[in-house]
């Protein structure tokens, strides 16, 4: 297959993916994006292509449809790839923030997915500032505030009872 071929069957494959996402087909998502990332790594090297970037939208979108389908260690997984390249990129104005918000989002989600409340807290909080801070559109942006705003709260409401790390009362002071 010529590299032009492959490289649109990868961006196809990624479209896909994209839109069984939104239509709520998850499993199907998943293949695609699993697909996506496949094709792409046929894809000669000494192309001009953005393999990081590609990765990094691939595995974002992969973390939500793992999300959904409630595949949180492997949510967990795909969005760190994800992350290793926006954390670096850190445009949040551009296209590529709005995957980047999504990203961390994910992270949040599968956090929470698997138990570990207060990081997830802290990812939810970071989503959104990040939602705040972009100037430009970003679709559902009313929705993810509402859902940040309810795990926010039911976190902060989880972890009141828990003391910071090395926290004595001061009664342990004086025996």
């Amino acid at each position: 297959m010529k590299p032009l071929i492959q490289v649109g069957h990868s961006y196809l494959a990624l479209s896909q993916g994209e839109q069984q996402l939104r239509d709520a087909l998850y499993e199907e998502a998943a293949e695609s994006y699993n697909r996506a990332l496949e094709v792409s790594r046929s894809i000669p090297k000494e192309e001009a292509f953005d393999y990081e970037g590609f990765d990094a939208l691939c595995h974002t979108g992969l973390s939500g449809a793992y999300v959904k389908l409630g595949l949180y260690a492997e949510a967990l997984h795909s969005v760190e790839i994800g992350l290793r390249y926006f954390n670096r990129r850190g445009e949040l104005h551009q296209d590529e923030g709005k995957q980047w918000i999504a990203a961390v989002f994910n992270r949040a989600q599968a956090l929470d997915g698997i138990g570990q409340t207060e990081e997830a807290l802290r990812a939810y909080r970071i989503a959104g500032e990040m939602i705040a801070e972009r100037k430009g559109e970003l679709p559902g942006k009313e929705e993810l505030q509402r859902i940040i705003v309810e795990h926010v709260a039911k976190h902060q409401f989880l972890t009141a009872d828990k003391k910071p790390v090395g926290y004595k009362a001061w009664w342990e002071f004086w025996s």
